[in-house]
């Protein structure tokens, strides 16, 4: 039987974990209740990646590393986004994942010209969503969670820009008809966006930024976690499709 993979790149920072949880546990709680059943694969704990034909749907998550450091794993993971975005398999990138995801079909990521972005920030949704199966029901401007310090600086070619921002034009894109990826975070909640920036402190007030308005601008984001319950329903409407 064909299941949901979430490919795990990492943990969050300790005392975060300790808190609140980790990324797969996020992921899992903002998808919601599936029918398809959900696997988490943690890559940097040498768990083998699926086979195609094993694969219903993958979520690719976020990671502590930069897709620039072409870190081993990466560079394998990759090539197997590239496999099965040729496939057609249904692909849902969340940050690291994102940046990852549009590598794999021909983009370029790069550090962000403006240093680390951290908080939440208002994401503006471009025309292309209106036919778009995880944005059309979206409004056309809601808040988003982002901890990120590289983007995706060149699209592919045949990429479609779904989403942007006041500092980062590519906040969201679909590859083909089946492949997503965004560089916010749709399973932050405030309070782990809050945990992120407090461990990250001192580091960010020594780039100039003001945590302290940082802090005051975290909110809840409700629309941004609907876009991975809709993947999970398109991964779920996709796998009923090929049931004889």
């Amino acid at each position: 039987m064909k299941r949901l993979y979430i490919i795990k790149l990492g943990s969050t920072f300790s005392a975060t974990k300790r808190q609140l949880g980790d990324f797969d546990q996020w992921t899992r709680e903002a998808l919601g209740p599936l029918d398809v059943g959900i696997d988490v694969v943690d890559v940097l704990q040498g768990a083998s990646l699926p086979a195609e034909e094993e694969c219903a749907g993958v979520v690719v998550l976020g990671s502590h590393a930069m897709v620039t450091d072409n870190l081993p794993w990466s560079v394998e993971l990759e090539g197997w986004l590239t496999r099965l975005l040729t496939a057609g398999i249904p692909l849902f990138g969340i940050c690291y994942g994102h940046q990852l995801l549009v590598r794999a079909a021909g983009g370029q990521v790069d550090y962000h010209p403006q240093g680390p972005c951290f908080g939440t920030v208002d994401v503006h949704l471009l025309p292309e969503c209106s036919d778009d199966p995880l944005f059309r029901s979206l409004p056309q401007s809601f808040r988003v969670h982002i901890s990120h310090s590289q983007s995706v600086v060149n699209l592919p070619q045949g990429a479609t820009r779904l989403a942007t921002a006041a500092h980062d034009p590519n906040h969201a894109v679909r590859l083909g008809d089946c492949a997503w990826g965004v560089q916010f975070h749709p399973e932050y909640r405030a309070e782990i966006v809050r945990s992120y920036i407090q461990q990250q402190e001192r580091g960010l007030t020594s780039a100039g930024i003001d945590v302290a308005a940082l802090l005051n601008e975290v909110s809840e984001t409700p629309i941004a976690a609907r876009i991975l319950r809709e993947f999970g329903r398109f991964v779920e409407r996709r796998l009923d499709d090929t049931v004889v």
